[in-house]
């Protein structure tokens, strides 16, 4: 992963965020404007995932937004909305995170 991938990565990571966030907004609001801002940003996230699976290859930039995602929007969940995670819910955190590391290693080929 060189410094491009890392700043696309950060800024999806960023509006998908944002995304999950309006939408829980949306089910606590249930405005339908809400709805379609989180939409957009969504599309736009999606947009900027295009050109992370040209610079990383589809399964780096899938696996590594997903495994962000999972962390961050807990930590949301948690801190904005006071959602808590059951042990088992924990403990697949932590596989997620245990799985990135493992792909994020280096290797001496390629696939």
């Amino acid at each position: 992963m060189n410094l491009s991938f890392i700043l696309w990565l950060s800024a999806s990571m960023a509006i998908f965020l944002s995304a999950a966030t309006a939408s829980r907004y949306y089910v606590s609001s249930n405005n339908i404007l809400i709805l379609l801002f989180s939409l957009g940003l969504y599309c736009l996230g999606n947009l900027m995932m295009v050109r992370l699976m040209r610079e990383g290859g589809l399964g780096l930039a899938i696996s590594a937004s997903a495994i962000a995602q999972l962390l961050l929007v807990n930590v949301i969940a948690f801190a904005v909305f006071g959602e808590r995670m059951t042990l088992p819910q924990l403990a697949g955190v932590a596989l997620g995170v245990v799985s990135m590391g493992l792909m994020l290693m280096p290797t001496g080929g390629k696939a």
